[in-house]
């Protein structure tokens, strides 16, 4: 399973043009209606999951299809699972040919491509009462004010964490590994102080990405969700502390380029201090870094309100044969049970009601890996999936990403280079909507 924090949509401009374009024809507008609505949970549906058929979880979704089908007798479940790779490439594809299995596995960003096209069921209407099943921030996740505030997926595992320290590196360069940075204006403090100290290492690697925004606190979009705000004073604030510390040299200009495995890269190198990380970043780095992990100081994800979350959803196709089949089947794998026994099996969070107060998510034994899972079950529930759906394909994040890089080379002030991005996926919107 590929980290929640790259799981990225990333949709192909051809493909996604061509949805679009035939939106008129699937429904348009999130407008959305199955092609049978009998209410029977009988027949035969596609189950599909993102590179979760493996020698991990293949035993867990075998036997989880197994129960739903033996208490609903006469039904069918095919579980397909595809590769990481080009995932949201075969998502658009697949809509575009009308060949979307009946439930799918994909994150806000691509749900809402998908369902601005009419291609997934709303939810919200198609299954009143639902909502109260799952965390009300979970629900909202897959409810998308630019699309009339339907809702267009059950949430199904959430994921976050902590942020990882070398505290080797913060010692020599006179930081104290007793006061990590909880908050922006921490970090960016220590990493000057670490600039003018040690030139050789840095402790932030990478240009913010939209979601940084959100945790700085500048707000991302209007009301309506139909505009961009993130160029307003906060948003040029926060990068205008990048531009400072760039201009100190705590920031490479190989960083204005890094991606995030770039980050992880460095980290494991020794050369890097600060790592934004998930539930599973501690056994990677176990596994693959042990002088760095012997070394490793755990604090809270650094934010200055409520910490990012990623979100995995079930969306129901709006032309499923059996509506009523993959309505339930979706809601089977998302209940609280079968949510707590994935996430206990996958490192990550589920998203129904109540179900983070379990033991397993609050009670301490010691052990290195519950500390990081009972500090980042303390950030789910005060976390936002800052991701805005609408900000959806690698477009508006490479945009985005290049503008401020310019604007940390010189080439032009931190505002010039929000209003451009921001413009760019305003014009997106208007053009893809």
């Amino acid at each position: 399973m590929t980290s929640t924090g790259s799981r990225r949509s990333v949709v192909a401009g051809t493909v996604l043009g061509s949805l679009l374009l035939s939106s008129c024809v699937i429904g348009g507008g999130g407008e959305s209606a199955p092609k049978a609505s009998d209410g029977k949970v009988s027949g035969s549906i596609t189950f599909q999951t993102w590179n979760l058929k493996n020698e991990k979880f293949t035993s867990y979704f075998n036997t989880l299809i197994a129960s739903f089908e033996k208490a609903h007798p006469g039904t069918d479940i095919k579980w397909v699972d595809q590769p990481a790779e080009g995932y949201q490439d075969k998502l658009s594809a697949d809509a575009a040919a009308g060949s979307l299995p009946d439930v799918v596995d994909m994150g806000p960003e691509a749900a809402y491509t998908l369902a601005r096209a009419g291609v997934l069921l709303d939810l919200g209407k198609a299954d009143p009462g639902a909502e109260e099943k799952y965390l009300d921030k979970a629900w909202q996740a897959m409810t998308f004010d630019g699309l009339g505030g339907g809702t267009y997926g059950y949430p199904w595992y959430l994921n976050t964490g902590p942020s990882f320290f070398n505290k080797e590196l913060l010692k020599k360069c006179a930081l104290d590994p007793a006061e990590l940075p909880t908050t922006y204006d921490e970090l960016f403090d220590q990493a000057e102080t670490m600039a003018d100290n040690c030139p050789d290492v840095a402790m932030i690697a990478r240009m913010p990405a939209i979601e940084t925004f959100g945790e700085y606190g500048v707000p991302l979009m209007d009301k309506a969700g139909e505009k961009f705000t993130y160029n307003d004073a906060k948003g040029v604030e926060l990068v205008e502390r990048f531009r400072a510390l760039y201009a100190k040299k705590g920031l490479t200009e190989e960083a204005l380029n890094n991606l995030q495995t770039k980050e992880v890269e460095e980290f494991k190198a020794g050369r890097l201090a600060y790592l934004p990380g998930s539930s599973y970043t501690l056994t990677d780095l176990k596994e693959t870094a042990p002088d760095v992990y012997k070394n490793l100081a755990i604090g809270a994800r650094i934010s200055n309100g409520s910490p990012n979350m990623y979100i995995e959803s079930l969306v129901v196709n709006a032309q499923s044969e059996h509506p009523a089949l993959a309505r339930a089947f979706a809601k089977y794998v998302t209940n609280s049970a079968n949510q707590l026994a994935f996430a206990r099996k996958a490192s990550v969070f589920p998203s129904s009601a109540g179900t983070l107060d379990d033991p397993y998510f609050t009670e301490d034994d010691g052990d290195p890996a519950t500390q990081v899972r009972i500090e980042s079950t303390a950030q789910v529930k005060k976390a936002v999936v800052w991701w805005p759906p609408a900000f959806s394909g690698s477009a508006d994040s490479e945009t985005l990403r290049e503008q401020i890089a310019q604007a940390l080379l010189g080439k032009k002030s931190v505002k010039a280079a929000l209003d451009a991005s921001v413009k760019y996926s305003d014009e997106r919107l208007e053009t893809n909507g």
